[in-house]
């Protein structure tokens, strides 16, 4: 909850590098280098930050009109045997595999070679692991709601989305 609301500030200086490349660039006739790489950055970790906060609010997409006709019993069923079969293995070889990912980064001190000013990347790219621990640590969030309404057949958040 912290990370994601914490992540959401991010959209205040990519907005705010948005604004000053359309002014240098249709006002000033003058665009910066910078703009299109900090704007890339700052969405990519908005993105991956956010996605475990999406997770605990129940937003992520799935197929509703099918899941909501069952009862909360089954919907914790369904929920938690994809949990553990599918969520839990996916975060894990996804956040040993980035972790590697982003360590090379490190190590080679990697940068953007297609950006003429070449920034660094490596910060962007151990977002992807933090990501994926983020997310498992939310699964296990999920995977105890779910116990919670197969014991008591009950959902765990109301129709307003309120615990």
């Amino acid at each position: 909850m912290i990370v994601g609301k914490a992540a959401a500030w991010l959209i205040v200086p990519m907005v705010g590098a948005l604004v000053y490349e359309v002014i240098a660039r249709f006002v000033f006739n003058s665009p910066t280098m910078w703009a299109y790489d900090a704007t890339f950055m700052l969405y990519g970790a908005l993105f991956m930050l956010g996605a475990a906060y999406t997770l605990g609010l129940d937003s992520h997409v799935r197929a509703d009109f099918l899941f909501n006709i069952l009862s909360p019993r089954w919907q914790g069923i369904i929920d938690g045997a994809f949990t553990l079969f599918l969520f839990f293995p996916a975060m894990y070889f996804f956040t040993v595999a980035t972790f590697e990912y982003a360590a090379t980064s490190w190590q080679q001190g990697e940068r953007i070679p297609t950006s003429p000013m070449m920034p660094i990347i490596y910060p962007l790219k151990s977002v992807m692991p933090l990501t994926g621990a983020l997310l498992f640590i939310q699964g296990i969030s999920e995977l105890l709601k779910s116990y919670y309404s197969i014991a008591s057949n009950r959902r765990f958040r109301d129709e307003d989305g309120h615990p």
